[in-house]
Parts: C-alpha cells; sequence; structure tokens
C-alpha cells in the first residue's frame, strides 16, 4: 500500500532519463574498447553462449572502466539463457543467490558471473520470481526478460553498456557513453523509485563518484538525502560489504566525505556521527587520517584489513562510553571492556563486522592503556605481544589526530630501535620521572586527630 502510494506522488525531483527501446550501436571504429583487454575467460562465456543459440554480452563496470583506460577487477556477463541454462552449458558452473539468481563460472582462481536478462515488476502478477517489501526496496529480482527491458533496470547509465566480443560493438540504451563522457553518474529511470527499490543504490552512487572522480548528476542526487533512512532497512551484512568497498578501495577519504555530504555516513556509522556531532575537530583528524593511510597503503599494493579501519571509525565514540561507565563506579579496565562490547555490539546491528575482525579490533583498542605500562620487562612482553605493531600505528595515529598521550608515541618509537642496553636506561628513566598519579600519591597526610584519653 505505501508503495502504492509513493508511485502515485508526483516526483519533485525531475523527470527520469528517456531510454531508447533500441540502442545506439557504436561500432569498433567508434571507441577504444579493445576485445584483447577482455579477459579471456569471459571472452570464451560469451562465446560458448553465442554458440549455443543465446544472446550474450560482456557487460557493467568491466565495460566502463576500459573504456576510461583502467583495469577492470571482474568481468561480468549479460545473456539470454536462464541461470539453469548457463549451468547446463558449463560443467564448471555453479548456481547462486535466491533473491537475485547468477551464475559463478570458474576458471581456477578466475570467476566470470553471468546474469540472465532481467525485466521490470509487476506488482499484481502474484509471480513468486518477483516480490517488493511496501517500502518498493526489491526482495525478490528474478523475472526474466529481454536484452531492451535488462538495460532499463539497470541502475546507472555507466553501467548499461553491453560490449558483443564477436563484433567488437557497444550497445548502449541509456546514453552511458554520452555520461562517461561528461563524467556523470546518473541513474536509470526514476531516482526516488529506484532507490526505493534498493537503498544500497545510493552508496553505489557514492563509490562511483569517489571512485572515477565523477560527479553525481543533480536529479539523481536530490533525493539521497531524504532517503538516506531507507539504508537501515537493509541486512547489516550486506552493509558491511558495501562499507569495504565504499572505504577499502582506495579513495575512503573523497568516499567518505561524500557520505558525510548526502547525510549517508550517519546509517553505517551512527555512533561516530555522534562523536562527530559532539567532538568535529578531533574526530574528522583521526578519521581522515585513518581513511588516507588505507588509500596510501592501497596505492602501494600493502596489505590493509577492516579491524585497524573499523578500530579507527569506532574509537572516537569509545571514550564517553568508557567514563560514563567509571561515573558510576566501575574501574577504568571493566569500564574499558564494557565499552568496548557494548559499542561493537551496536555497531553490529548497523553493519555486522565477522568475528575474524572483531577480535583483532578488540586486541588494538585493549593494548591502548597496556602500552603506557611500561615498568620492569612489560615494555619488552609489549613489543612481543602479536598485535604491537597494530597498536603501535594506532597509537601514532590517535596522536595524530590531537590526543595528548605525553609523548607516548614517540618512546615506542626510540624503544624499538634501542640497544639492550639503551632500553633499559629508558625503562629506569620512566621510574625516575615522577608522574601526576604518583605526586598525587605523595600529597602530606592529614595529622590525625589525637585520640581521647581512656
Amino acid at each position: 500500500m505505501i508503495r502504492k502510494l509513493l508511485q502515485k506522488l508526483p516526483n519533485p525531483f525531475g523527470h527520469p532519463v528517456r531510454h531508447r527501446t533500441t540502442p545506439a550501436v557504436i561500432p569498433a571504429s567508434q571507441h577504444n574498447l579493445r576485445r584483447e583487454r577482455i579477459s579471456r575467460h569471459a571472452v570464451n562465456v560469451v562465446e560458448r553462449l553465442q554458440q549455443a543459440g543465446y544472446q550474450a554480452f560482456v557487460v557493467g563496470g568491466c565495460v566502463r572502466d576500459l573504456l576510461l583506460d583502467f583495469d577492470p577487477k571482474d568481468f561480468d556477463v549479460a545473456t539470454s539463457a536462464t541461470p539453469e541454462q548457463v549451468r547446463a552449458t558449463f560443467r564448471n558452473a555453479r548456481l547462486i543467490g535466491r533473491r537475485f539468481k547468477l551464475v559463478h563460472v570458474h576458471f581456477g582462481r578466475e570467476i566470470i558471473e553471468v546474469a540472465t536478462f532481467r525485466a521490470g515488476h509487476d506488482e499484481d502478477n502474484g509471480d513468486e520470481q518477483s516480490r517488493q517489501s511496501d517500502s518498493g526496496r526489491l526482495l525478490r529480482d528474478n523475472v526474466y526478460g529481454t536484452l531492451e527491458q535488462d538495460a532499463q533496470r539497470r541502475d546507472f547509465t555507466i553501467n548499461a553498456l553491453y560490449y558483443n566480443v564477436s563484433t567488437g560493438h557497444i550497445h548502449d540504451f541509456a546514453n552511458g557513453l554520452h555520461d562517461i563522457r561528461n563524467r556523470q553518474v546518473r541513474l536509470i529511470g526514476n531516482p526516488v523509485q529506484r532507490y526505493q527499490e534498493d537503498p544500497v543504490r545510493m552508496l553505489r552512487a557514492v563509490r562511483f563518484a569517489a571512485k572515477l572522480n565523477f560527479d553525481i548528476e543533480p536529479h539523481s542526487a536530490a533525493p539521497i538525502i531524504e532517503l538516506a533512512d531507507l539504508l537501515h532497512d537493509i541486512p547489516a551484512a550486506r552493509l558491511f560489504d558495501e562499507v569495504l568497498k565504499l572505504l577499502m578501495s582506495g579513495q575512503g577519504e573523497k568516499t567518505f566525505a561524500l557520505l558525510l555530504k548526502y547525510d549517508l555516513f550517519a546509517p553505517l556509522f551512527p555512533d561516530t556521527d555522534e562523536a562527530i556531532q559532539a567532538n568535529p575537530d578531533y574526530t574528522l583528524k583521526l578519521v581522515h587520517q585513518a581513511l588516507r593511510n588505507t588509500d596510501q597503503r592501497i596505492a602501494q599494493d600493502r596489505p590493509v584489513t577492516p579491524a585497524f579501519l573499523y578500530a579507527a571509525l569506532l574509537w572516537p565514540a569509545l571514550p564517553p562510553r568508557i567514563k560514563a561507565l567509571e561515573a558510576r563506579g566501575i574501574p577504568s579496565i571493566p569500564a574499558h571492556q564494557q565499552a568496548a562490547q557494548e559499542l561493537l555490539a551496536e555497531q553490529c546491528r548497523h553493519t555486522t563486522v565477522p568475528k575474524r575482525f572483531t577480535i583483532p579490533l578488540r586486541e588494538i583498542w585493549d593494548l591502548q592503556p597496556r602500552l603506557e605500562r611500561r615498568s620492569g620487562r612489560r615494555a619488552d612482553q609489549m613489543l612481543e605481544h602479536p598485535r604491537f605493531r597494530a597498536a603501535y600505528d594506532f597509537l601514532l595515529l590517535r596522536e595524530s589526530a590531537g590526543e595528548q598521550t605525553d609523548g607516548l608515541g614517540d618512546w615506542w618509537t626510540r624503544y624499538q630501535d634501542a640497544s639492550e642496553d639503551k632500553r633499559r636506561q629508558m625503562v629506569r628513566e620512566l621510574a625516575d620521572k615522577p608522574t601526576a598519579k604518583r605526586q598525587r600519591s605523595r600529597r602530606k597526610r592529614k595529622p590525625r586527630s589525637p585520640q581521647a584519653n581512656p
């Protein structure tokens, strides 16, 4: 009922893009995409499907990236064959998905994803292959159609380009080449309806804009802020995967700025968003620096882990929780542990973080106060801890955002490179240095009141 009412309302964000029922066919002489740059396995899949009598094209992001002279990470194929027909054509194929049935054709480590042409949705046809929620979100999308219908139901014009490996022609139904030349991310169809069908498209618009250095076309951008809360209806596990694509693909810092611009960050990280409102200078510095470091490591082909990035993104929300627990009389260390557990549990309601990442994340956090305790053999024991390097890097990140640690990061930097004798000297100097805590313990005691005579 809600969806019916929404569809009857006028669209305040402009008219949907008109699409051709027949594509513009761009011959090989008029574009720069060459078959030699396409995975030989993708070419093999397309040719075998064509030989079996089906339509088949290389499609989507790989075509877009090749036209922009990027190296695609993977190659997708669209075909008129049903998933069962594709599986029957390839012995090395596996049928996956329920909401959106696909076929993965395996060639060693490379997987070619094959999707059947999809059509639009008729809510009154009673077809169990198609279901939508009251808000318009697609719950099942297995209505098969023609090439023309498939092009019209794709998300963005720049992803609705079909390359025929046999002829070298590109079939363009939605003026995708025009938008590539004008560096625009444009949604196909009515923006409100398309975002309601799948709110993750708002995140994809931001991701493509950051990755390709494009602008989001004004009509496509206009409804995002008002519809951002629709992300709360998306399964948390799916949003975790989307966060990795957004923030760990080499353009995390730019993507973060766009998420803030369109109010899309709060549904993903509500506690961090509150920290931004409460302490913007510190929180924004820390998050920007963490994302900048991640982008640099990716550019240098160095490993990155969601555990460290999530530790940084959530850290600004942790101290207020710790202080609130301490104010209730809970000692510091138990307060730290309880606050961390509660914060992660809350975050997992929005983006489910797998245990393989929450465990090292907690260790990075738990080691922060331990880095301050360096007396006796504690410093050497800390160096031997498997998470020391991550904890040390995290300490430097905190300091770069403006946290005052009394030179703790510099001390650990020097300690790692020092000789054995120098390390012992550094520890002894700590023992001789009066700290605020020790100074408080040396305050003069009040004289005892004289006892009454028995």
